[in-house]
């Protein structure tokens, strides 16, 4: 498989540290050094996945000015951190702020972890000011309602540099998002009301678009794949997966495998081709299909390919941007589904799954490749992985059109292991327990117009959908722990207020 998740490594974030001529050269020259070696000591930490690019101090309007128009248009800046060492008269920040095009995080720290008690003197203190330096900065950005995040406490905090990476993974699906592109193959689901939404807004709101090719046009790229590919396709499934006996080389149903094979091929040369990130399609449009795409969808999105079942290009779009997020860490990222429920007294539980298309990175084992009946579409039996998936910490996400706006809608979960076996249910699955608890967390997604599928996440934590929910200007509703009906609704309520 070839990932299309791009390397961390190549996106980058400019330093940019603020001050001002009235100090004089020797300070500002120490400022510079500071910021360098702020900069040298983050490039070398293991957890922050982008690279950090040292910009000597700005001092003036023109300077601050000219160094955020030139990050707004360089390729692969993914946003600006900004530090101010000393004391930056916020009033020069103003024209820079006010063109800023891309994410910000502003370091609260500053280059000494401590206070050097026995020869402190006025020399130092002119020196470090982020104390109050910060605060002047902080409040243009407040009056201005500039979006960002801010970290506090010294940069070789290992807790400082893990909310550096969770921006930092959050500004690089961001930006990976900028001019991206999700097909939809068909239309969606029929009378399916939470697949729909406006995709004008949601390229001015998003950066992304979203465009239908009829599935006509997949099929003509299926059909004239090469044998010789669709052969080497299949020997991968028969090396990766346990294969079912009838689906081998001499089984009474191999040719569903060629199949299967030959439609993967096929989607990943139109999605390539096309230069597309996602995609979705339905089992209500496959004319000409053989069968459903199965393990295909699900193997792409182990690529990185977003995933929308029945048109669902939202979602398509937000599994694409989790899998940016989580890229290299432990864990996967899934298109998902609440299905159905295990409500026996203390030990409530959801079965999440779909038809087929659940992402194998979640896999807690090696997938089984299996064929069984569908029931709908009306084709033939698709081919498809099928595993548990592992416990642990998780959430789902989700994007909602709320006619008027976007909203988001995390909830955290504790992931189970299946406590019995599933002999007759042939699909992938995954089962947890919603925080605070199974009535309160599934009505307080309902409450806040949560949809049926998700982004099902084992890697990543809410802070990442709170930044790019902010880099996203969008409303961001967090079902966790804490969470209290009565006070939700309230919220919820306050929020048609504000967006009104």
């Amino acid at each position: 498989m070839s990932s299309i998740i791009p390397d961390l490594k190549t996106f980058e974030a400019w330093f940019i540290t603020g001050s001002q001529h009235l100090y004089g050269p020797e300070t500002l020259r120490q400022v510079d050094e500071h910021s360098a070696k702020i900069v040298e000591a983050l490039n070398a930490s293991s957890i922050i996945p982008i690279r950090i690019v040292f910009k000597p101090v700005v001092k003036s309007p023109e300077e601050i000015y000219s160094i955020i128009k030139e990050a707004n248009n360089a390729d692969n800046v993914i946003g600006i951190i900004t530090w101010m060492h000393t004391f930056s008269p916020a009033k020069m920040w103003i024209n820079g702020l006010k063109v800023l095009a891309k994410p910000m995080l502003h370091l609260h720290t500053q280059f000494n972890r401590d206070i050097p008690y026995a020869t402190i003197d006025m020399d130092f203190m002119n020196l470090t000011q982020s104390a109050h330096g910060d605060r002047e900065f902080g409040f243009i950005n407040t009056r201005m309602r500039i979006e960002r995040k801010v970290v506090t406490g010294h940069y070789a905090d290992p807790a400082v540099q893990d909310q550096i990476n969770v921006w930092a993974r959050a500004a690089s699906a961001w930006y990976d998002w900028q001019g991206a592109k999700f097909v939809r193959f068909g239309d969606n689901m029929r009378q399916v009301a939470v697949t729909e939404g406006d995709k004008v807004e949601a390229q001015i709101k998003f950066g992304y678009e979203v465009n239908t090719h009829g599935v006509g046009d997949l099929v003509a790229v299926i059909n004239a794949i090469p044998e010789a590919d669709v052969n080497a396709l299949v020997q991968t499934y028969l090396s990766e997966y346990n294969v079912q006996a009838s689906l081998l080389p001499g089984g009474e149903q191999h040719q569903s495998l060629i199949e299967a094979a030959r439609i993967e091929a096929g989607l990943r040369k139109f999605l390539t081709e096309g230069g597309y990130k996602g995609y979705t399609n339905s089992f209500e449009d496959l004319h000409g299909m053989v069968q459903l795409p199965g393990i295909p969808s699900q193997r792409l999105m182990a690529d990185g390919y977003g995933y929308g079942g029945e048109g669902d290009w939202k979602t398509s779009a937000l599994v694409h941007a989790m899998k940016v997020m989580g890229s290299g860490l432990k864990g996967g990222n899934s298109f998902m589904e609440d299905y159905t429920y295990h409500f026996e007294p203390g030990n409530e539980q959801v079965l999440g799954s779909h038809m087929l298309e659940i992402c194998p990175s979640i896999a807690n084992a090696k997938p089984n490749c299996e064929i069984h009946p569908l029931g709908i579409g009306g084709k033939a039996d698709p081919v498809r992985l099928v595993f548990n998936s592992g416990a642990g910490a998780a959430l789902n996400a989700t994007i909602i059109d709320m006619g008027n706006r976007f909203r988001m809608i995390v909830n955290e979960v504790v992931a189970v292991e299946a406590e019995h076996e599933f002999p007759k249910l042939p699909v992938a699955r995954a089962m947890w327990k919603p925080l605070p608890d199974m009535k309160t967390g599934c009505s307080a997604w309902i409450y806040a117009g949560g949809t049926h599928h998700s982004g099902y996440s084992q890697n990543l934590t809410t802070e990442y959908f709170e930044d790019f929910a902010a880099m996203a200007g969008i409303e961001i509703v967090v079902i966790d722990k804490d969470t209290n009906l009565r006070q939700l609704k309230n919220e919820l309520k306050w929020s048609e207020v504000v967006y009104k």
